[in-house]
């Protein structure tokens, strides 16, 4: 069972730290909850703890994880293929995934398809949710503050030519 303290990956909306565990009553019934705390905007998720099996939560991403990461992002894209709904739609199921590495994959592609052409304002929210969700564990993972870490993403897309 998670505590207190605990820093965990939520899918879709990036890591956190467990800072409460609250019980609300829901329709007449009295559920518990983790009350998860997220490094960015200071957002505050709350996540049914009979539900915790079903939602895909896993611990923060280790060192090698990390490196992991910067592979990725350093990584040659892949190119854009067919209309911006399709490509949408796959974006959006490879985010959903969990996986710290589609996330830092996704990021990649849409930073360097907006450099060649600009990509659509559906495919800029995908992009941006992808950097907070990237941004999010990375603070865990690294000790780093969320500015230090989209300055550390910056220099591996910068080296391999994937300027700002």
């Amino acid at each position: 069972m998670l505590q207190v303290g605990d820093q965990i990956v939520y899918p879709m909306h990036g890591a956190g730290v467990i800072a409460d565990i609250e019980k609300c009553e829901v329709m007449g019934e009295e559920k518990s909850y983790y009350v998860l705390r997220m490094p960015i905007g200071n957002m505050k998720v709350m996540i049914p703890i009979d539900n915790v099996e079903n939602i895909g939560l896993r611990d923060v991403i280790s060192e090698d994880g990390v490196e992991k990461v910067a592979e990725v992002l350093a990584d040659k894209p892949e190119r854009a293929v067919g209309s911006w709904n399709k490509r949408f739609h796959a974006t959006l199921t490879r985010m959903k995934s969990g996986d710290i590495c589609d996330v830092a994959a996704v990021a990649r592609n849409l930073i360097l398809q907006d450099r060649i052409r600009k990509i659509s304002s559906g495919e800029r929210r995908l992009l941006d949710l992808a950097k907070q969700i990237l941004v999010s564990e990375l603070v865990y993972a690294c000790g780093k503050t969320p500015d230090e870490v989209d300055a550390w993403m910056d220099g591996i897309l910068e080296k391999n030519g994937f300027d700002k």
